[in-house]
């Protein structure tokens, strides 16, 4: 059959038909990802720009360019920078360890089937079920001086009031405790999920050369298991340094003031909506962002390097 020369030919459209189809997937994710890199990239992009400012007072008034002048007053601070990062560091590590040593005890306890397994796995995912800001503001009554029911319990063994959420050496553990209270379930849940999905196995062959339990556990179920670890490790660490929603939850009105547990994120907050310092409030964070950045990259080569022996 004998083409017509009039006929407008396709082989362009049928090379960008190609072309689509090859990268389709990338077509149709790309408003998504626009979107979204827009959202990331323009607050970073802003607070970048603030943090070399010297903005300060209303977000209308103008500044200056400054450079690198807040990076260096910020590692200069060593009476509230410096401190509120060690206060970051200790509430992130302590918080962490429990989390993962009590999710790990609770996914090892839901591994197996028993009676009433039901009912204890709706029990512990109970704290999942409140924000943060509702968690912190449950505990501040219970933890509150003069009517709370913790210093209540502690009359009835003789115990004086303490001051929980106020002390100068009880505030951070107490915000502590909180956290642990209310993301341990996630961890284990997150632990359960890898569990269930280790084979049998391994387990029975130890069990069968005479391995007990502990054995089993550490030296077969726990090797296995170390990528999910390694992967609760950075959901929840990663959650656990930007915490504010607990520690602004609990402070405020009879609760102390926020020197106590006063983290990056806290301090940044108060930078900006107590004293209006956004050039130095943004200077906070981008270094706090790095560090974020840093710890994600430490721990994700460490377990590429375990991974490649």
């Amino acid at each position: 059959m004998a083409v017509n020369p009039t006929t407008p030919t396709l082989e362009g459209d049928s090379a960008w038909s190609r072309w689509a189809n090859h990268h389709r997937k990338w077509l149709f994710a790309a408003p998504a990802m626009t979107f979204v890199g827009a959202l990331i990239v323009f607050p970073l992009a802003w607070t970048v720009y603030l943090s070399l400012t010297d903005a300060e007072g209303s977000v209308r008034a103008e500044s200056e360019f400054v450079g690198f002048q807040n990076y260096l007053e910020v590692l200069s601070d060593t009476d509230r920078f410096w401190p509120a990062v060690a206060r970051t560091v200790a509430f992130t590590g302590v918080a962490l360890l429990f989390e993962v040593v009590l999710g790990m005890a609770i996914a090892l306890l839901l591994w197996r089937p028993f009676k009433g397994e039901r009912w204890v796995r709706v029990a512990i995912l109970m704290p999942l079920v409140a924000t943060p800001v509702a968690v912190g503001m449950m505990w501040r009554l219970i933890f509150d001086p003069n009517i709370g029911a913790a210093n209540q319990i502690l009359g009835w063994f003789g115990i004086g009031p303490q001051p929980w959420l106020a002390g100068q050496h009880s505030a951070l553990p107490t915000t502590i405790f909180i956290d642990v209270w209310q993301w341990t379930p996630m961890v284990a849940l997150i632990l359960l999920a890898g569990l269930t999905s280790l084979s049998n196995e391994p387990d029975e062959a130890a069990r069968v050369d005479g391995a007990n339990a502990w054995q089993r556990f550490w030296h077969v179920t726990l090797p296995l298991l170390m990528p999910t670890v390694i992967v609760a490790i950075l959901l929840r660490g990663i959650d656990a340094l930007k915490t504010f929603d607990i520690l602004y939850a609990t402070k405020g009105r009879g609760g102390g003031s926020y020197h106590e547990v006063e983290t990056l994120n806290v301090y940044a907050y108060g930078l900006s909506f107590d004293y209006n310092k956004y050039g130095i409030s943004s200077t906070v964070l981008i270094i706090f962002f790095l560090i974020i950045i840093g710890s994600m990259w430490l721990l994700t080569s460490r377990n590429k390097k375990k991974d490649a022996q």
